[in-house]
């Protein structure tokens, strides 16, 4: 298992390397000069020209690149350009809070998926297999933000059930931070469990029409028992692949439902980056997205192996 592993941070060394260097390239690409922003209304020439000296700016691009590098190693993200404050304070801030919102989102697309996914499979052709994927369908193609604002206006505006908008740290109130993070939670886990769900259906007819099952029906094994012992534990592979992507996708994609719950999250700092070319913290925030990419499917890797033994021959 550790050989596996390994081989798999080796891969993820270059896999880092090329993300790297997208990410300084592209956002060279964007418009207008953070300098001239930072430097105010009056643009004094001499304070413009420190500016460029103090951020590496007046240095050829690929120069920028590798002093850019170099302090990545050395575990230094830089600074904001708006503000002067770390990055590496700014992604301590904000990582914790879409952690939290993923984590939750993710138990409800787990709990909705899985659990539909099975049924519909079980049931094929029948009326529990159309309603699943009716509700699939309806899933995905219901807008995240369009969701975000009809559960608010039902759910808080009217109800007065939960709080509209705002995040609580778990540390300051646990409860009151657990109610704050149920929406959001719910409009990013529907539309992720709709997906999860397609997807374990079909992994659950693959191998429900496998010779194994058969054979287990045969026997005359009660019927749960060959679908979730049998059927599911041998359709999890597919299924761990699919959660590994979809947790990836929740801390790179809540960037919609943080703005219409006003959420400090990712999301948030990266489209504030972007609109003020905060250059260090869009390359920070992307980069360490990036990494938790990298780091979840490292993780899907090693279920892979708990859950198939056969792979730790390979």
């Amino acid at each position: 298992m550790l050989r596996i592993i390994a081989n798999r941070v080796l891969v993820a060394i270059p896999t880092l390397i090329l993300v790297s260097m997208m990410i300084f390239g592209l956002q060279k690409l964007l418009p207008g000069d953070p300098v001239m922003a930072m430097a105010g209304e009056d643009q004094n020439p001499q304070v413009i020209a420190a500016l460029r000296v103090k951020y590496h700016l007046d240095e050829p691009v690929p120069v920028q690149y590798v002093l850019w590098v170099r302090d990545v190693l050395h575990g230094n993200l830089g600074s904001s350009l708006r503000t002067d404050v770390p990055v590496t304070e700014l992604i301590a801030q904000k990582l914790p809070v879409t952690l939290q919102l993923a984590v939750m989102g993710m138990i409800v697309a787990i709990g909705i998926g899985i659990p539909a996914g099975i049924l519909s499979a079980a049931s094929k052709g029948g009326a529990l297999d159309y309603g699943a994927n009716i509700l699939a369908l309806s899933g995905m193609s219901i807008p995240n933000f369009w969701l975000g604002i009809i559960l608010i206006f039902v759910v808080s505006v009217e109800w007065h059930l939960l709080p509209s908008s705002g995040y609580v740290p778990p540390g300051e109130d646990f409860w009151l931070s657990i109610k704050t993070m149920i929406m959001p939670a719910f409009v990013l886990g529907a539309a992720l469990g709709a997906q999860l769900m397609r997807h374990t259906r079909s992994a659950m007819l693959s191998v429900l029409r496998t010779d194994y099952i058969r054979t287990a029906r045969a026997k005359g094994l009660l019927r749960g028992t060959v679908i979730i012992k049998h059927g599911f534990r041998n359709a999890l592979i597919p299924i761990v692949t699919v959660l590994a992507l979809l947790f990836g996708e929740l801390l790179a994609g809540a960037v919609l439902t943080e703005q219409v719950f006003t959420i400090p999250g990712f999301g948030k700092l990266i489209v504030d980056a972007v609109f003020n070319r905060d250059y260090a913290v869009v390359q920070g925030v992307v980069l360490v997205t990036a990494l938790c990419f990298i780091v979840v499917n490292l993780f899907a890797d090693v279920l892979y192996i708990l859950l198939n033994p056969r792979l730790r021959r390979s």
